[in-house]
């Protein structure tokens, strides 16, 4: 019906007025006439770029073309993401090697020092021990008045000051020592007295 309708119409046999069908010319189909005519190709309408993005996201439904849009937008976000993430990592892996090599580095060199003032310890209770021995010597040789007390740390100062403090120098840089009158023997003579 439909398609006869359409041939009649396109043979401009068949008018509509008020949404009624009325018939102009009721002759027959003429020897070697088609039955059927073929539909007019129908045309496209004109797509305006950017009018509909104008309109509110309600009133309009989503296309595969929006979507497509949104997840490429949120996969770039992601990438952006994840770069930063990785160079943040990465910093932090730098942070954490230098922090370790200057950790290593400052054990060592406590270690270092710690041994060097075991050494300077050692060194300085040996000057001490030799002292008191050369003292001892000194008053047993004969000496009438030995050494004050005051004299003694006087002398215990100068040997327990690092070398290279003021005050622990003379003028001369010999070390500030009370004067003792030289003994006549070494301290070998004395102890085997």
């Amino acid at each position: 019906m439909a398609r006869a309708v359409r041939a009649l119409a396109a043979r401009r046999r068949l008018e509509v007025e008020d949404g009624q069908y009325r018939l102009l010319d009721a002759r027959p189909l003429e020897p070697g006439e088609p039955e059927s005519v073929p539909r007019a190709p129908r045309r496209r309408k004109a797509r305006r770029r950017g009018g509909g993005r104008a309109e509110p996201a309600g009133e309009r439904r989503a296309t595969y073309a929006d979507l497509g849009r949104t997840v490429l937008e949120r996969v770039i976000e992601l990438g952006r993401e994840t770069a930063e993430a990785v160079a943040g990592a990465e910093h932090l892996r730098r942070e954490v090697k230098e922090n370790k090599a200057a950790r290593i580095e400052a054990e060592q060199r406590a270690s270092r020092l710690f041994d060097r003032v075991k050494e300077l310890e050692t060194k300085l209770d040996m000057a001490e021990a030799n002292l008191r021995t050369v003292l001892t010597a000194a008053r047993g040789r004969g000496a009438t008045a030995g050494p004050a007390d005051s004299e003694m740390e006087a002398v215990l100062r100068i040997l327990k000051t690092p070398p290279g403090t003021a005050g622990s120098t003379e003028g001369d840089g010999a070390p500030a020592v009370p004067e003792e009158p030289a003994p006549a023997t070494g301290p070998e003579e004395a102890a085997g007295e």
